[in-house]
């Protein structure tokens, strides 16, 4: 962070040891979980030990050329007392003026402890606090601990390699022959990969074979990360097969958006940051959500003036929400802050790959824009995985696989190479696989569909895709009236109540210039018992409106159909029978209506 000055000796006090060098807090040897900030507070505190610290110089040494609130400090000063124990009134909160440091630094001779914590690495020093993955740190570390390949799995932008980082600098103890990192995302061929993994572990450069460098390590207790692992994935595969064959206590953590599919491999799914629901208005609530607390973090660092009161808590919770708890996308909207506010922003993030650029000069280049992150995961792509994926854009929330092969399987794609494609999208990280149920779902993330949905523009196949999904969402939903009649309500719902989000897309794809409103006419028939079922005022509500919508069009029209219009009556009258409250006042309104 360089919040605060480093000194290069270590700083001992009681059973704890301050390893600046590696940005650590060891007691009794072993590592202290701190985040960076808590870190930094920290050695503003020992370095000033024996004087009241003012709150004022401390926040000023903390968070450098920022303005933050004062509750900042007090989490921090929390989190270090809960990290100290038994220890925690070596920091003292002088009434009226500040903190006080009580400890008395012993000595800042290298011990045993720091001497294994200092131990050889080339793993970078952080220079930005990791936000809002406290839990996947924890797992992440617990399943290194445990296996000895471990490949970190998501889309990009999700903080694969931060997290990755800061994984192999808190296990840097555990490993007497040290911690190391190859990084391969700058690399363009796959016989670069065993030479830039030798020159990692300072075991040769040059074209060297894995056999070689797997023979080098021998019997050493290291951690190698292998980062960036996914467009040149079967070399890296091989080299990391190898190592692990023959050198039985290295062990390996990779990070890649899909597996590399080496025996032995432990997968660790990194999630996007956690956002708030539409409905939390609670300021406090708000602000705790872990999406929220990165883009706070980033926009006050791009704009000293940015709050957080409750309409900026809202537009910020509307960004992150937006931007799907991505850390890249979110950090990128943060940055233009100054630029153009926040609610300004929120409004805009429609044009997100055009808003979204002008990230890190020194970052990889896939990762300076939101396009050019989404274009590195698309170059990887198979032909047919390309067409897949975009088809796939007509989908809003959650689809079967059922529902892709229906839509997207044609003569240029069978059915079989649907199954292949989706499973493939999966591994590769573009498309989510829930699991919970009988029946597996899928999405997309919203970022993820917006660069599809161009890409299917593109191609000039938007119009007959947005007719097939709306064509097989009214067949859908025309099998799905007979079935109520068998089924209850709730097992009825189990099954159908999960499409709405796509019933609307497909609703408003028909009823759109260019859309097929006979086609909107026919699956807003079929689709009423959804809204009524769902018993929600603000549904009933919209169902009204989507009704409304298919009679104003069907009275437009010059060759309107009665008999469906009669249909559609009959259908409404069969559905709200037996409604009762908000569902029969909505009843009594549609059949005014019609």
């Amino acid at each position: 962070m360089g919040a605060v000055p480093k000194p290069s000796a270590t700083i001992e006090f009681g059973r704890f040891t301050i390893v600046p060098q590696r940005r650590e807090l060891l007691a009794d040897g072993q590592p202290v979980e701190l985040g960076g900030r808590a870190f930094d507070t920290l050695l503003a505190l020992t370095d000033t030990c024996g004087r009241v610290l003012s709150k004022d110089e401390l926040m000023r040494r903390v968070w450098p050329d920022q303005v933050v609130e004062e509750h900042n400090l007090h989490a921090q000063v929390s989190l270090l007392r809960k990290a100290l124990g038994a220890e925690r009134r070596l920091i003292r909160t002088v009434a009226g003026r500040g903190y006080l440091f009580t400890g008395e630094i012993r000595s800042t001779a290298t011990t045993p402890a720091v001497a294994l914590a200092m131990r050889a690495t080339n793993i970078p020093e952080a220079v930005s606090e990791l936000i809002g993955r406290e839990a996947e740190l924890r797992d992440a570390i617990d399943l290194v601990t445990k296996h000895r390949l471990v490949t970190l799995i998501g889309a990009g932008g999700i903080g694969k390699t931060r997290l990755g980082l800061e994984v192999a600098r808190r296990l840097l103890p555990r490993f007497p022959d040290g911690v190391f990192v190859a990084e391969l995302g700058l690399l363009s061929r796959p016989d670069l990969v065993p030479g830039t993994v030798a020159t990692a572990l300072s075991v040769g450069a040059g074209a060297v074979s894995r056999e070689a460098i797997a023979a080098a390590v021998g019997s050493k207790q290291l951690l190698l990360l292998v980062d960036n692992c996914e467009h040149l994935i079967d070399a890296a595969a091989g080299v990391v097969e190898a190592l692990l064959r023959v050198s039985p206590s290295a062990v390996v953590l990779a990070t890649s958006r899909e597996p590399l599919r080496v025996s032995g491999e432990y997968i660790h799914r990194v999630p996007p940051l956690a956002v708030p629901p539409e409905d939390n208005r609670d300021l406090k609530a708000v602000l705790s959500y872990a999406a929220v607390k990165l883009f706070v973090s980033r926009a006050q660092a791009a704009e000293p003036r940015y709050g957080t009161d409750v309409r900026v808590a809202a537009a910020t919770a509307a960004i992150c929400r937006h931007l799907d708890g991505i850390p890249l996308a979110i950090e990128l909207a943060a940055a233009r802050i100054a630029a153009f506010g926040v609610e300004p922003l929120a409004s805009g993030l429609d044009d997100r790959f055009r808003l979204l650029s002008g990230g890190s000069r020194t970052a990889l280049p896939r990762h300076q824009t939101l396009r050019a992150t989404l274009d590195w995961s698309h170059d990887l792509l198979s032909e047919p995985e390309r067409i897949v994926l975009r088809r796939l854009s007509v989908f809003a929330g959650s689809f079967t696989f059922e529902a892709a092969a229906a839509i997207t399987a044609t003569t240029d794609i069978a059915r079989n190479d649907v199954v292949e494609c989706v499973a493939n999208l999966v591994a590769k990280s573009l498309v989510s696989a829930e699991l919970a149920g009988s029946v597996a779902s899928y999405r997309l993330l919203e970022m993820t569909r917006a660069y599809a949905r161009e890409k299917l523009v593109e191609t000039g196949e938007a119009a007959h895709f947005g007719r097939r999904h709306v064509e097989y969402y009214r067949s859908l939903f025309e099998r799905a009236q007979t079935e109520l009649e068998t089924q209850s309500t709730a097992e009825w719902l189990a099954v159908y109540g999960r499409e709405l989000d796509n019933v609307r897309a497909a609703l408003d794809w028909a009823f759109a210039p260019g859309g097929d409103a006979a086609l909107g006419v026919a699956l807003t028939i079929a689709a009423v018992p959804l809204w009524i079922h769902r018993s929600h005022r603000f549904l009933l509500g919209e169902c009204r409106s989507r009704v409304e919508r298919a009679l104003s069009a069907l009275v437009a029209s010059p060759d309107r159909d009665a008999r469906r219009e009669l249909q559609l009556q009959a259908t409404l009258g069969w559905s709200l029978m037996y409604t009762t409250g908000p569902a029969r006042e909505t009843r009594n309104a549609l059949v005014t209506a019609l």
